[in-house]
């Protein structure tokens, strides 16, 4: 192949050499011009985003699949790195996301280091590049090799990014319980590539792929790596690490957890699935819509119920999450049933929503972060006003709100309508329980939809609006231009899937030919101005035109209020007789979500709590309430608690072997390695 033809490839090893710098720059940092180096390992990591953006682009338009060998791995096995439209596609996702934080990140890195509390920058850059370099090498990865130690250095430097900010016992605990998860999780992906190693003979994908599985040793392995990269993108009811995790680490990096770190996890799914196994079965989709829809509804239900900013974006990922699963659940049902060009549209629709997401909800993590950093507060109830003192920061706020609302005419809004097309085919097949069940997954859709417009109602109506809580607050004053410019990027993106999504789904055509050797004929069909998924008979949606629409709109209701022939008078708010409104005259976050609080009220464990305070004297005078309220995961109530107090149990019954006595661990070792030894023989 001439080199020419191997230009994507390069591109995709100056990111991993750039990323690398990055790190090697924030670690020479610890010696000398910290301040500069720490700029250049940003400067780094955008010029490594945008390597990654160019290469994963190449291939998708392209239509490229180029393979490598390099001998950095073990004598006898050497690595292989292939980048083909599915890898190009997460590239893309992954750089985009690499360079809004490469521009957020200078500006709000340093108030690590200022204050009493001040932390190391070096350790959060080098981790950082770390973090991005594990993402890259695992999407660059053609054998089982490759890809395991990639997973494990995007799960150890994740680890240390969540626990940054040591000092606070929370952040510990959550970083613990992320790194036990993700080692459970990386030896049920091990034990995935050991069923697919056995059958095709080797390590390498491409023996895989040619691996002739029966239908039960495929199932094992779907179900290992569903299991396993399901953990990692936090579905339900795996996700007990993740609302810990993304509140403990550091908001950009928050950003790229939810947005980047999760969606390894969605590409581990299909890449092992629809291409290492390839054969698909309508039964793994099956399970699979029944978790996507348990994971959006419990995780938006969840998100309505926080208090504190970045623990409910956390769960709203979760929610996305589902969503996404729901798309790959219907496509594998309607594949699995011989129903190719519908199971081409879930897939589109899954993929679709894997990107958007990682644009919304890295503008919103990134959002919170500017808050954070100049209000120090991430609880709402402690929030307001912020509108007037953040303008900018609150209508980029405002467009990722609307975006995973699912409100047109953002990116949000596309895919899951494409996720409500493929379930309204469900006609289409003869099974009469798959025809039951997708209609009742999307009627649950629907009203996760709803859900996730009123805690952004709450979310943003609470910290942008009404009148500042806290004297922090009243004092807060707009971010530096570069965590805007991040920020901006994102913000801009959405919009621009939400109005041309004709366009990226014929981007994505390679990828549904190399997975299901299928693609959309119709989508664009009618031109650019209309999306056409299955037929214009059928459904079709212009988002150009929407778009127009909603502009007249305003802007006619605009010039009424300002041009009206009566003029307009002004005057307070009726207040109930009070002389002066307070911020405690507001609603609060709680009293927002009370009434779906209500009537959900079987889904959380709640507890209430109320504290007074007394006047001294003859007779006491309470002076101030304080309520307060908590809810807790049934996921962890119910299934991991049981677990732990069995673990315990069955430790305390073999703590006895734990002598203290090295001679007695060397037989104890001794003994199991010819156990072992007698396995193999």
């Amino acid at each position: 192949m001439s080199g020419a033809d191997q230009t994507p490839l390069l591109l995709a090893y100056a990111a991993v050499l750039c990323t690398l710098l990055s790190g090697v720059i924030s670690l020479a940092a610890v010696r000398r011009h910290p301040g500069f180096l720490h700029l250049g390992s940003f400067l780094l990591l955008f010029f490594a985003a945008a390597a990654s953006i160019a290469a994963g682009a190449w291939v998708l338009l392209a239509n490229l699949t180029l393979t490598d060998r390099q001998a950095l791995g073990l004598p006898w096995l050497a690595w292989h790195v292939r980048i083909d439209p599915l890898s190009g596609f997460f590239l893309v996702l992954l750089g985009t996301l690499v360079a809004a934080i490469s521009l957020y990140g200078p500006s709000y890195t340093r108030e690590f280091a200022r204050g009493k509390a001040a932390q190391p920058l070096p350790p959060l850059g080098v981790f950082t590049a770390l973090f991005v370099l594990g993402m890259q090498m695992l999407l660059l990865a053609d054998d089982a090799l490759l890809f395991m130690i990639s997973w494990e250095m995007m799960s150890l430097s994740g680890y240390f990014l969540v626990v940054y900010q040591h000092q606070h016992a929370a952040n510990r605990n959550a970083a613990f319980l992320y790194l036990l998860l993700a080692h459970v999780g990386a030896l049920v992906i091990l034990l995935s590539f050991g069923v697919l190693a056995a059958f095709g003979g080797g390590l390498t994908f491409d023996l895989m792929r040619a691996a002739k599985l029966t239908p039960l040793w495929a199932t094992i392995a779907f179900a290992c790596a569903f299991a396993g990269f399901g953990i990692k993108a936090g579905m339900v009811p795996l996700h007990v690490w993740l609302p810990d995790a993304h509140p403990a680490a550091p908001s950009h990096i928050s950003a790229m957890m939810s947005g980047a770190m999760i969606k390894m996890g969605i590409y581990g799914i299909v890449r092992l699935s629809y291409d290492l196994i390839g054969d698909v079965r309508w039964e793994w989709g099956v399970v699979m819509l029944v978790i996507g829809t348990a994971s959006s509804l419990l995780g938006v239900l969840y998100a309505l119920m926080q208090h504190d900013l970045k623990r409910l974006l956390a769960y709203h990922s979760i929610e996305n999450i589902g969503i996404i699963l729901m798309g790959l659940g219907m496509s594998m049902i309607f594949l699995g049933t011989g129903h190719k060009m519908l199971g081409t549209l879930g897939l589109v629709a899954a993929l679709y929503h894997t990107l958007n997401h990682a644009l919304f909800k890295g503008l919103l993590f990134l959002g919170a972060g500017s808050v954070l950093y100049r209000t120090h507060e991430r609880d709402l109830e402690r929030m307001g006003g912020l509108i007037q003192r953040m303008p900018v920061t609150a209508f980029l706020f405002l467009v990722g709100s609307v975006a995973i609302s699912a409100l047109p005419p953002f990116n949000g809004f596309v895919s899951e309508w494409l996720t409500f097309q493929t379930a309204l085919q469900a006609p289409a097949l003869t099974n009469g329980l798959l025809r039951a069940m997708i209609p009742i997954a999307a009627a649950l859709l629907a009203l996760t939809g709803a859900l996730a417009a009123a805690c952004f109602v709450k979310a943003f109506g609470i910290a942008f609006l009404g009148r500042p809580r806290t004297r922090r607050v009243a004092r807060a004053r707009e971010v530096p231009a570069g965590m805007l410019g991040g920020m901006g990027l994102l913000a801009l993106l959405c919009l621009l899937l939400g109005v041309f999504p004709t366009t990226m789904i014929e981007v994505m055509a390679p990828i549904t030919q190399l997975l299901v050797h299928a693609a959309l004929p119709s989508a664009a069909a009618q031109g650019w101005l209309w999306l056409t998924p299955i037929s214009p008979q059928v459904a079709s949606y212009s988002a150009p035109f929407v778009l127009a629409a909603i502009v007249v709109v305003f802007g006619l209701g605009y010039l009424f209020l300002k041009r009206g022939a009566a003029p307009v008078r002004r005057a307070d708010a009726w207040d109930c007789g009070f002389g002066q409104l307070t911020h405690r005259m507001q609603y609060t976050s709680t009293a927002f979500s009370q009434p779906i609080r209500r009537v959900f009220a079987g889904v959380w464990k709640v507890e209430e709590q109320v504290d007074s305070l007394a006047s001294a004297g003859p007779i006491p005078r309470v002076t101030s309430l304080h309520y307060s309220l908590h809810t807790q995961d049934w996921s962890w109530l119910r299934c991991y608690v049981p677990i732990g107090r069995l673990v315990l149990a069955a430790a305390n019954r073999i703590g006895f072997i734990q002598t203290g006595n090295i001679h007695t661990y060397l037989k104890f070792s001794f003994a199991t390695l010819l156990v072992f030894l007698w396995i193999v023989s």
